[in-house]
């Protein structure tokens, strides 16, 4: 899932960039607002729309404002996330008329950020994913909702990354294979990412925490040694 970020600070630009990359998202930069519409219309032009865009307000050549009134004249059902310093009701009301569908006030805080962007991503699976790909599916006791990027076991909620859920999608369409890092860190990172195993060990053992009863002895995400993982169904 692609996101593009307009902002015109570069550490943040850059922080936000790393943090949704982490979460499994391909991230798209602009530093300005004509950058950010020049890059959209490329990216609608090769048929490979974003599917959320984060927008600064106030940034050079182009304000946040007129990118959204650009783009809703393209896409009004692309969720627009804006990025403000301002706090001012009147700023509030005048985005959300745009079709703006949320804020994040600067500063903020990483969670904050992932909380945000996980929700509007959930609405955008719901309405885009196909009738297989929305579909829950089992994993020994935890059962996994693609389309809520989330899992529950006995009634608890786990919440999961766009990775986790691709890591995870990847294993159960795979039942009782025995699946390469290789072949896992193109499903969770996509292969234009040059594959490490100790990113791919960590991720997993990070996500085993999640989802597994017991992460010291996994029914889900079962070590392979010397080759890899495997889900036995």
């Amino acid at each position: 899932m692609k996101i593009l970020i307009a902002e015109d600070d570069l550490n943040i630009r850059l922080g936000l960039k790393d943090l949704l990359e982490a979460e499994g998202y391909e991230c798209l930069e602009a530093a300005d607002g004509e950058q950010a519409w020049s890059l959209y219309r490329e990216q609608i032009a090769e048929q490979a729309a974003p599917a959320l865009v984060l927008l600064d307000i106030m940034m050079p050549k182009l304000d946040g404002y007129a990118l959204c009134r650009r783009i809703r004249q393209q896409d009004q059902q692309l969720p627009v996330i804006f990025i403000t310093a301002k706090s001012e009701e009147i700023d509030q009301v005048l985005g959300l008329e745009l079709g703006a569908d949320d804020y994040i006030k600067k500063p903020f805080g990483s969670r904050e950020v992932i909380a945000r962007i996980r929700a509007v991503t959930r609405r955008c699976l719901t309405q885009r994913a196909s009738a297989q790909e929305a579909a829950s599916f089992h994993m020994a006791d935890l059962q996994v909702f693609p389309d809520q990027l989330r899992a529950e076991r006995a009634g608890q909620k786990i919440d999961l990354s766009l990775r986790d859920l691709r890591i995870l999608q990847h294993l159960h369409r795979n039942r009782g294979r025995v699946l390469s890092r290789d072949e896992l860190f193109d499903a969770g990172w996509g292969r234009e990412y040059l594959p490490s195993s100790r990113t791919l060990d960590q991720h997993i053992s990070k996500l085993r925490k999640a989802v597994e009863q017991d992460a010291q002895a996994p029914q889900i995400i079962v070590t392979v040694h010397g080759v890899g993982y495997r889900f036995d169904g």
